[in-house]
């Protein structure tokens, strides 16, 4: 699915993918503005964003706060949410140092596996 928007920042992170992005599953944490913090699995992050499950609609342009174990919560804006899945992008880019000390948590073996 292709998003349309007119914010750079939006078409980067989205369209042009401008940090790759790496499947994986982390549990975690996500609060939408207004709302309570609900349990959510992150199926992808990039240093520009992520994608998560989320069983309540959430809207574009919707603050929210990715909390992740070890790490402090980080601000993002949804850009799609579509079949109870959510596309957000982080308002400021992740640390390259931090992405990496996460994929390394997560990878391989050691890979959260809800089931």
């Amino acid at each position: 699915m292709i998003h349309r928007s007119s914010d750079p920042y939006t078409l980067a992170s989205q369209e042009d993918r401008c940090a790759p992005r790496t499947r994986l599953t982390i549990p975690g944490q996500l609060r939408p503005s207004g709302g309570r913090a609900f349990r959510t699995v992150v199926h992808d992050l990039s240093i520009s964003g992520f994608s998560a499950a989320a069983l309540n609609r959430m809207h574009e342009g919707q603050l929210c706060w990715l909390t992740l174990a070890g790490l402090e919560s980080l601000q993002a804006q949804v850009i799609w949410w579509e079949n109870c899945m959510v596309g957000c992008a982080f308002s400021e880019l992740l640390s390259p140092i931090v992405h990496d000390s996460i994929l390394a948590r997560y990878s391989g073996e050691d890979a959260y596996r809800p089931y």
